[in-house]
């Protein structure tokens, strides 16, 4: 399926105030498949390979209405003649979104819960007994793909690292990546992630319960309002770094990530000489959404 492997890294030359003589340098996962990139298709990866394994013919996840898991896992649950379904987070009226239509057109069906029953009872709502109990020998994927199979996935985004680097830096949606990237982690080395929520609590007590490591953190502070939340600011800030660097950042997870990592590098904020490696995680399919 012509996935582009292993992903390549780039230095970014910084044309911001770097008084702590920062090397800033990029993993462009973004570029692993047109529409299965970045974690996406190491999330998956494993999944899929299970499931061609055992022979199962049939589907179901979890996601947002932009969810880039959901879109990716279509496609790809399309090609490998699987049946899908997707259960969203929202009203029914999503559908009309690039991404569900994306997902439809894949054949993918589509059921949505409210938010406060996808929050409390993904798993144990009328829908989804009903979904479990008619179609039989159907393999069930977490949110973000984060099970096993999905951290073992992305356990081996730095074995494809020759060189070393001090921090490794990634955006943080369901956590799955992180745990993953951590504890493939050098004693030496630190994971810092920027994350997208308001609270990251959640987030740490997820990826604490996955690994025995302490050598990560999670930053917050940089999600522009939550969740989902983009403003001229951010907009611009997009559109800069496409001009600058020539990559285009998603308007959910990537552009937080490098904006408040260009703010705590200007302020001094990181160890002096620091090496840093960014995942570009991908989930450019959500641009769909936003008007730059």
């Amino acid at each position: 399926m012509n996935f582009k492997l292993p992903s390549t890294i780039q230095e970014l030359k910084l044309n911001i105030n770097n008084p702590n003589n920062i090397k800033l340098f990029i993993k462009r996962e973004d570029l692993i498949h047109n529409v299965v990139s970045g974690n996406k298709w190491r999330k998956l990866n494993y999944n899929f390979k299970y499931i061609k394994e055992k022979k199962i013919k049939k589907i179901l996840s979890f996601g947002g209405a932009y969810s880039n898991h959901l879109h990716a896992l279509s496609w790809l649950a399309k090609k490998n003649n699987i049946k899908s379904f997707g259960l969203v987070r929202g009203c029914k009226s999503s559908i009309e979104n690039p991404t569900l239509s994306f997902c439809k057109k894949n054949k993918m069906n589509l059921f949505f819960l409210d938010r406060s029953t996808y929050r409390n009872n993904k798993y144990n709502n009328p829908i989804f007994k009903t979904i479990i109990k008619s179609e039989e020998n159907i393999f069930v994927i977490p949110e973000g793909g984060f099970n096993e199979f999905g951290i073992k996935g992305c356990e081996e985004i730095m074995n494809e690292v020759n060189e070393h680097y001090d921090i490794i830096c990634c955006s943080i949606g369901s956590g799955c990546t992180a745990v993953g990237v951590i504890k493939s982690l050098k004693f030496d080395q630190f994971f810092l992630g920027f994350s997208s929520f308001k609270n990251n609590s959640q987030t740490k007590n997820i990826i604490s319960e996955k690994v025995k490591k302490r050598n990560w953190e999670i930053n917050s502070e940089y999600n522009f309002g939550g969740f989902g939340v983009v403003n001229e600011e951010l907009k611009n800030f997009i559109r800069a770094f496409k001009n600058r660097y020539a990559i285009m950042l998603d308007p959910i997870y990537t552009s937080k990530l490098f904006f408040g990592l260009f703010d705590m590098i200007s302020k001094n904020k990181l160890p002096k000489d620091s090496r840093i490696l960014v995942l570009h995680t991908g989930g450019l399919q959500g641009l769909q959404g936003v008007k730059l």
